[in-house]
């Protein structure tokens, strides 16, 4: 499969980490992502034929309340439930809605730390996967949770991780 080309706005944050790891995890596993002043995103579209996301008016862009995270879920027709939970972090994190899900205040905090910790957008986008795979898995953990609550109220401490982690690596949420 040919690789396509991604362009966001340089000096990843939030959405600009979030979404790298969505696209390649869910929609292109084999994007290349180009990181560019806004002012040359245009130029970096018609030059090498890069989809644009997280920039001031694209389509998976910020738009209707929703962050550039969601658009692509939307754009993409990604309903898995556990995704649509990390999506309200996601929001929470990039839009400051700490309403939306608490867990975006941490986040933010991570995700402005990691960008002082790495040579550049690219190292930065590489090591922030990690942060959203433990999300993905934390949203899973919470909806299976919800989903058993009454098997594992009757379970002790132990029986319940290890119950938990097996559903977390083989149920699909639906």
């Amino acid at each position: 499969m040919k690789s396509v080309k991604w362009v966001t706005r340089e000096y990843v944050h939030v959405d600009r980490t979030a979404c790298p790891w969505l696209i390649k995890k869910f929609v292109d596993p084999n994007a290349e992502f180009i990181f560019a002043p806004t002012e040359k995103i245009e130029k970096v579209v018609r030059a090498k034929g890069a989809v644009p996301f997280d920039a001031p008016g694209v389509e998976l862009g910020h738009r209707d309340g929703k962050c550039s995270f969601e658009t692509i879920m939307e754009k993409y027709g990604l309903k898995d439930p556990v995704l649509m939970e990390l999506a309200r972090i996601v929001h929470s994190a990039d839009t400051r809605d700490t309403q939306a899900a608490s867990e975006g205040i941490g986040l933010s905090a991570i995700m402005t730390g990691a960008r002082f910790n790495v040579k550049d957008d690219f190292e930065a986008v590489e090591k922030a996967t990690y942060v959203y795979d433990a999300l993905y898995s934390y949203c899973k953990f919470k909806l299976l949770q919800n989903k058993y609550k009454d098997d594992l109220g009757k379970l002790s401490s132990k029986q319940r991780d290890d119950f938990l982690r097996n559903k977390i690596r083989k149920e699909t949420i639906i």
